[in-house]
């Protein structure tokens, strides 16, 4: 049977070190699937709330935290990749040129 995309997405971002970020995009483009942002967005928001998968190291395209309506997450990923060492700018953004992750060939 084939690997469900979750699981796949899930295992991806594992791969994110503790101080590193990527974006919805790159999971996406490392899976083959450039085009599939928004539906690795959709499994990060399915994770149940004691899962290991590091969520908050990803970030949107413009190296900022998403949150359509969802302060208290946004507040807590904020938290999370702060005491992980990541430095957000006046503008809330994170450096891309010096914390984001770069994945490996896409996985099969």
């Amino acid at each position: 049977m084939a690997e469900r995309f979750n699981d796949r997405v899930y295992a991806r971002v594992r791969e994110v070190p503790a101080g590193r970020v990527a974006t919805y995009g790159d999971v996406a483009a490392s899976l083959g699937s450039p085009r599939a942002a928004r539906e690795v967005g959709w499994a990060l928001s399915a994770l149940p709330e004691a899962s290991d998968v590091p969520w908050q190291r990803i970030l949107n395209a413009s190296a900022r935290i998403s949150f359509k309506g969802d302060t208290w997450r946004a507040v807590a990923q904020r938290q999370l990749l702060e005491a992980e060492g990541v430095v957000f700018d006046a503008d809330d953004r994170v450096d891309f040129a010096t914390m984001r992750h770069r994945f490996g060939p896409p996985a099969a």
